[in-house]
């Protein structure tokens, strides 16, 4: 049998990997505490310090966990060592944000489509970026990628988006070949509700739930699939498609506003329906507990396949939680035999953005240690 001999190149990089995660887990912490934790020798520890170090990854903090360190040295990753663009493309807006290496939020912007159509995104996406770096203060070579959420499916293989309705001429785009010619950065498209569920997954309700389907109900329905604590894309990119879950039954069985409207006949739109049903209005509360049946319908085709412990809902019909939630759990409590918690998204509006920014912070995140220039700088030994 042959033997492999360990490359000491490799495991000097897997010592560095192992440091930088550490800190990041537990900074301000010294280097005495980073041993421990992972396990790897104080001299050891010292040299992939040195390293990161240089390559302007982590830095000595300023305090340690508790206040002056009093001689002790203390260390913390880099905030700006990458930044994250992330964008929220609608029918009628772009949302934004750029972020930096400790998902902190460095500037916030929505602007207005004023045109929506696939040009038109391109152009307002591109003026949303120079705004963001300009508020934030911090250079553009610092981000490492840019994650967009769009109303349709990827295509894995070809990167075509398909069912993309809500906004004029994304059909049949590779959108993200568009973006990253207008931005020159790489770009990664991403279904906006997928992206809606690992927000909530980061930030929101979903914490640290590794089944649950973020369902949401608005001008139309979506749902994002988390297994395993894995989003899952099915093979064309479609899982989640749930407007068709129930296709050829023959019966109209969508909660989205348009079907609450046509309920209502009368009543002006899809939140004024709910708002006379806090009211008291009969016709008003039958057409709620007409959605919420709906709602229940969907979620059972889910569940009883996936046997998902959470489904949170989210978009303009679905956060309505105070009208919804009792009739939903009660429905699936009779029909299912494990029915899931329902809750309603704790991110609101921002769920999709916030996804957007987790998916393009764990990529940057690796490809600022594996891409790090070889910085020369002189820096204070670390075994000091």
């Amino acid at each position: 049998m042959t033997k492999t001999r360990a490359v000491p190149g490799l495991l000097k990089r897997l010592n560095e990997r192992e440091v930088l995660e550490t800190i990041r887990a537990g900074a301000p912490i010294s280097r005495a505490e980073i041993s421990r934790r992972a396990g790897i020798s104080k001299p050891t520890v010292s040299l992939a310090l040195q390293s990161l170090l240089q390559s302007g990854l982590v830095r000595e903090a300023e305090r340690g966990p508790d206040g002056p360190g009093y001689g002790a040295v203390y260390f913390e990753p880099v905030p700006e060592a990458a930044l994250v663009l992330g964008l929220d493309l609608g029918a009628r807006f772009v949302r934004g944000a750029i972020c930096d290496l400790l998902g902190q939020v460095r500037a916030r912007q929505d602007v207005e489509l004023g045109v929506a159509d696939a040009a038109g995104a391109v152009e307002a996406i591109s003026r949303l970026r120079s705004t963001l770096l300009e508020t934030a203060g911090l250079d553009a070579e610092l981000v490492d990628g840019v994650v967009v959420g769009v109303p349709g499916v990827v295509e894995p293989e070809t990167g075509v988006l398909r069912l993309a309705e809500n906004v004029a001429d994304l059909e049949g785009r590779k959108f993200a070949d568009e973006l990253q010619d207008a931005l020159g950065l790489p770009v990664t498209l991403e279904n906006d509700i997928n992206l809606a569920a690992l927000g909530e997954q980061w930030q929101g309700v979903a914490r640290g739930v590794d089944d649950f389907v973020f369902l949401s109900v608005g001008t139309g329905m979506g749902a994002g699939v988390v297994l395993g604590g894995e989003l899952h894309r099915g093979r064309h990119g479609a899982a989640g498609e749930i407007d068709f879950a129930l296709a050829g039954l023959g019966l109209e069985v969508d909660p989205s506003a348009p079907q609450v409207e046509a309920l209502a006949e009368g009543l002006a739109d899809a939140r004024a329906v709910f708002e006379a049903a806090r009211g008291g209005d009969d016709t008003a509360r039958t057409v709620v507990e007409e959605v919420a049946r709906r709602i229940a319908l969907h979620i059972a085709a889910v569940a009883a396949v996936a046997d998902v412990s959470l489904v949170v809902l989210g978009g303009g019909i679905g956060t309505n939680g105070d009208l919804l939630l009792r009739p939903v759990g009660r429905l699936l409590d009779e029909w299912l035999p494990y029915p899931p918690r329902v809750e309603v998204s704790t991110l609101g509006e921002a769920a999709v953005l916030t996804g957007a920014l987790a998916v393009g912070l764990a990529a940057a995140r690796d490809n600022v240690f594996t891409r790090r220039p070889a910085r020369q700088a002189e820096v204070p030994s670390a075994a000091e």
